[in-house]
């Protein structure tokens, strides 16, 4: 397990799931190594992540490190064999994209998944069977606002000290994971605009709203905003548009309107739109590695929303709308 941060939640989760057993924790800060380690009863400190990338004994690596770490960490891990879990954002760039790719293919069966924990939760998996099924209809409209709510962490945290950090890569991407994800299409092109109203004046340089368009082959429009600046406690909003009914999930919780008649009320939905903990996706990575499951199409799904998030980047970067290059 490297990063201790989230990764400590992934390292509790590792230590409960039947058939893994916890090696290494390897954080910068050696005392929370320490702390972390008294709590989970399970494993030692790793000297450095070179160290644990040699050892044979290790089958998969987790990686919940800083955002512009992930990409070089998980190509170091594949080129060493090992299954990798990453915490989202998979990378940060179209090269490192590319390079994971690269070393995903040489290395042969290994599983590769990126967190994007809000697939696991019960709602959305109800509401991909639902669209599926055709219960909504042809969609035709997504809307997804990702409002972080905790401006103090990109203004005071380690994400001010990255580079050209993206609040598309770092929060929407949870929004365009279920885009694609829920309505099996991916955008063909976008555009972007963005602000840092909230956070001028502040160590935080880059945008801290942006707001994309996205544009499918189907018709299907998306609109994707990361709001990390928002007087609001941290939560998503979303809307799915059908022919035959729109989906809802905001303060009011989830709900389901399938008439038109202004008489006829929404169906009110009682699935929780969060999953129970950030590890809910290590228990499926682990069983499908145990029981030999193909992952293959799962794994171009995760370069596929990397790809869609840095088009968002670059359509924000050029003023104009950008076709997308999928890896």
């Amino acid at each position: 397990m490297i990063g201790l941060g989230v990764g400590a939640q992934h390292a509790l989760t590792y230590v409960g799931v039947d058939g893994c057993k916890l090696l290494y924790v390897y954080d910068l800060d050696t005392h929370k190594m320490q702390r972390v380690l008294g709590q989970l009863g399970q494993g030692t400190a790793g000297v450095s992540v070179e160290a644990l990338l040699q050892d044979q004994a290790v089958d998969v690596v987790s990686i919940a490190s800083y955002d512009d770490m992930h990409g070089t960490q998980v190509v170091a891990a594949l080129r060493a064999g090992k299954h990798v879990f990453v915490e989202k954002p998979l990378c940060r760039s179209e090269e490192e994209l590319r390079a994971i790719k690269d070393a995903w293919l040489l290395s042969g069966d290994r599983h590769l998944a990126s967190n994007l924990v809000l697939r696991a939760a019960p709602l959305y998996r109800w509401l991909r069977d639902a669209i599926t099924g055709g219960e909504l209809g042809e969609i035709y409209g997504f809307d997804g606002d990702y409002l972080y709510g905790r401006l103090s962490k990109i203004t005071d945290g380690w994400r001010k000290d990255v580079l050209d950090y993206s609040v598309m890569q770092g929060g929407g991407v949870h929004l365009v994971d279920l885009m694609l994800w829920l309505t099996g299409q991916r955008p063909r092109s976008v555009t972007a605009v963005g602000n840092r109203i909230c956070t001028e004046g502040t160590a935080f340089h880059y945008h801290d709203y942006v707001s994309a368009t996205f544009t499918f082959a189907s018709g299907l429009v998306g609109r994707i905003t990361a709001n990390f600046g928002c007087a609001h406690s941290h939560q998503h909003v979303l809307r799915v548009f059908g022919t035959k009914g729109t989906f809802i999930c905001d303060d009011m919780g989830p709900r389901l309107h399938t008439s038109r008649d202004p008489t006829v009320q929404a169906q009110k939905l009682d699935l929780a739109a969060v999953p129970a903990s950030k590890g809910e996706l290590i228990p499926i990575f682990i069983g499908a590695i145990l029981k030999g499951v193909d992952t293959r199409d799962q794994t171009q799904h995760e370069f596929d929303v990397i790809s869609a998030c840095l088009g968002a980047d670059h359509a924000l970067a050029a003023s104009k709308c950008v076709e997308i290059g999928y890896v």
